[in-house]
């Protein structure tokens, strides 16, 4: 019973046991047709042959608005409701960049006419410029991780801090490569946060030379992977170039082996990209990767039983005010 209600009104039912009352009423109403009739009988118009008007023809009028009435109480007995569905929003993904600062950064091998820094900067903004439901932030690392931005909504200033990252003086205390301090200092980051998704983005064009065998206290690139996996962290890794200078100046290919160990322990992927079109493609490839998550479908239930309750009050004062007007029966 209740079913047929909501498909015939697209209203829901919370008590939808009030509808048997419904059968009391049609029980009611058989009875007091089938009562007995008095033993004095009245003259009615029925003598008058083909005599009909308005009034005899609406004269069950108030008894059909005075049942209509008690349909509609039993109907708000039944606390009727509204579904109506709330908008559904996406999840954002936690996401930190961890870029690469170091002086090997000013190569311009992926594009004539800018640097590795400038191609893969320009890379990262489209890809915040794409992603506006998420939360990003930016690492920037030589030696030492830095907490440029945290994550962030305000892509605008991320933007900005991003534009300002430049590389680290060239053979300073601070030009190397930690890879593993900067991808640990990131996860760090992303486990304040409460979205189910967190993805480092790790952009280096160079290999792990701070936390070397025998170095006290160094972060390796595999401790980094262990802390990223018991994290939930995802690690996507870039190689940006293919090459990189050894000790004497020389560019030496560049060995890739330990960063795609890292992003693979961690459950991301490692991308090499030899120019900036194959940089552009690999941060394509890693934003169709990692979607936001669509909630699931929510409603909010709105009472409707006011509305049934003055109806049926309208309508049971309607019919008794017409069985005392207009068409009162008198003996």
């Amino acid at each position: 019973m209740s079913g047929l209600f909501e498909r015939l009104t697209g209203l829901g039912l919370l008590a939808p046991g009030a509808l048997w009352l419904v059968c009391a009423l049609a029980l009611v109403l058989l009875w007091r047709r089938r009562g007995p009739r008095p033993d004095v009988g009245l003259a009615t118009a029925a003598f008058l042959v083909g005599a009909t008007s308005a009034r005899t023809v609406l004269r069950p009028l108030p008894r059909l608005l005075e049942v209509a009435g008690l349909l509609s109480l039993i109907v708000a007995l039944a606390q009727p409701v509204a579904r109506e569905p709330l908008p559904r929003a996406k999840e954002g993904i936690d996401i930190v960049l961890c870029m690469d600062t170091s002086s090997s950064m000013t190569a311009r091998d992926l594009d004539p006419a800018r640097t590795r820094l400038e191609v893969a900067r320009d890379a990262a903004l489209r890809f915040v410029a794409a992603r506006p439901q998420d939360r990003i932030g930016l690492v920037a690392f030589a030696r030492y991780p830095d907490l440029v931005c945290p994550p962030t909504l305000d892509h605008e200033a991320l933007g900005s801090v991003l534009t300002d990252v430049v590389v680290v003086a060239g053979d300073g205390p601070e030009d190397a490569t930690g890879i593993g301090a900067a991808v640990a200092r990131a996860a760090e980051v992303l486990q304040r946060g409460r979205a189910r998704s967190k993805v480092v983005i790790l952009l280096t064009d160079g290999e792990e030379n701070v936390a070397l065998e025998g170095a006290v206290g160094e972060i390796a690139p595999v401790h980094a992977a262990q802390l990223c996996e018991r994290l939930g962290v995802r690690v996507y890794a870039i190689a940006a170039g293919l090459r990189r200078r050894d000790a004497t100046g020389t560019w030496v290919r560049l060995d890739t082996a330990p960063m795609r160990r890292l992003a693979e322990r961690t459950g991301g992927v490692f991308h090499p990209a030899k120019d900036a079109q194959a940089l552009g493609q690999v941060y394509a490839r890693i934003d169709a990767m990692e979607r936001a998550v669509l909630e699931d479908a929510r409603f909010v239930l709105i009472d409707r039983r006011l509305a049934f309750v003055l109806w049926a009050l309208g309508l049971l004062l309607l019919g008794r005010l017409l069985r005392l007007t207009w068409l009162r029966v008198r003996p």
